[in-house]
């Protein structure tokens, strides 16, 4: 079995959930708390063992290229001035030499096509897909977990969360087949059904490891929802061939995506910080108090 290795992160999406503060910054370098979206992501494969990231971008996304290179001027004027600590911390978001691959989708035809402009990177190894719109806080990471399951199964993994029943209809959900701990064989996946109908409340989450197989499907694979092409329909025609299974992760998850969901991370990530979290507290109470009260 060949070892998750590679990640692609699509990022060509034009943000226009989160507008007016994309309409000049990518949407993945919008800060939460104190580092950009991005980053969190990128943070998180490396903790799962990825050693290559593919970012399908656009135009406008030159942020993000630069931000994993070195800052010359910055790093220089940081040395001169003695501020070791945050060089060091600068330092740490510098991607190795190599590691990082950036192509250009073009059109935005759907996730399913951004994931094919990735195909001569990739190869026909598996590989991980982190969708940046999702933030997730866990420990060991989402997709370490992932991929400790892929180690045990093979095949191909998605990654799930239980939602409220009756919010069923806002996702794609997995139909289940059969469970052993946190881990689910399943048979198909429904993209936002009636409440009545879902197969279940296993909602997906934006965390993928598929087989490099996915690319022949995707290759021919006809536009979709909204005329799109889209992951979810190449997914389900490889799935009549090969194992998938989920894996209900142990975490907390945000969608960035959303103006409320982007703030939710934002005050969820701040309280969990190790430094300053105990002060981002009492900020967060003071400002609810003075709303509240009026001083």
């Amino acid at each position: 079995m060949k070892r998750v290795r590679k990640a692609v992160l699509p990022v060509a999406g034009l943000g226009t959930r989160v507008l007016p503060a994309t309409k000049s910054i990518p949407k993945e370098m919008l800060p939460v708390f104190d580092r950009p979206a991005i980053q969190y992501v990128v943070d998180e494969a490396i903790a799962a063992g990825i050693e290559h990231f593919v970012f399908v971008t656009g135009r406008n996304k030159g942020a993000i290229e630069d931000y994993f290179d070195r800052a010359y001027e910055l790093e220089a004027t940081l040395q001169d001035k003695g501020k070791t600590e945050i060089l060091e911390i600068l330092n740490q978001t510098r991607a190795a030499p190599g590691s990082m691959s950036f192509v250009r989708q073009q059109a935005p035809l759907g996730l399913g096509h951004a994931i094919w402009c990735a195909r001569d990177i990739i190869g026909d190894e598996p590989f991980a897909i982190l969708l940046p719109d999702v933030l997730v806080r866990a420990e060991p990471s989402c997709l370490a977990q992932m991929v400790a399951a892929y180690e045990d199964t093979g095949g191909n993994i998605i990654a799930v969360e239980q939602v409220a029943p009756e919010n069923v209809d806002k996702y794609g959900v997995i139909d289940p087949v059969e469970r052993q701990g946190n881990r689910i064989r399943m048979r198909g996946m429904v993209e936002k059904p009636a409440v009545d109908k879902a197969p279940s409340n296993l909602a997906i989450t934006g965390r993928y490891i598929l087989q490099g197989s996915i690319f022949k499907y995707l290759e021919d694979q006809a536009a979709g929802a909204g005329g799109e092409i889209q992951l979810t329909d190449a997914m389900a025609r490889l799935m009549q061939n090969q194992d998938f299974h989920a894996v209900e992760y142990e975490g907390q998850s945000y969608d960035c995506g959303d103006k409320l969901g982007y703030l939710r991370a934002t005050l969820s990530y701040a309280l969990h910080d190790g430094e300053l979290g105990a002060a981002a507290r009492q900020v967060a109470e003071a400002v609810l108090k003075t709303e509240i009260t009026g001083n």
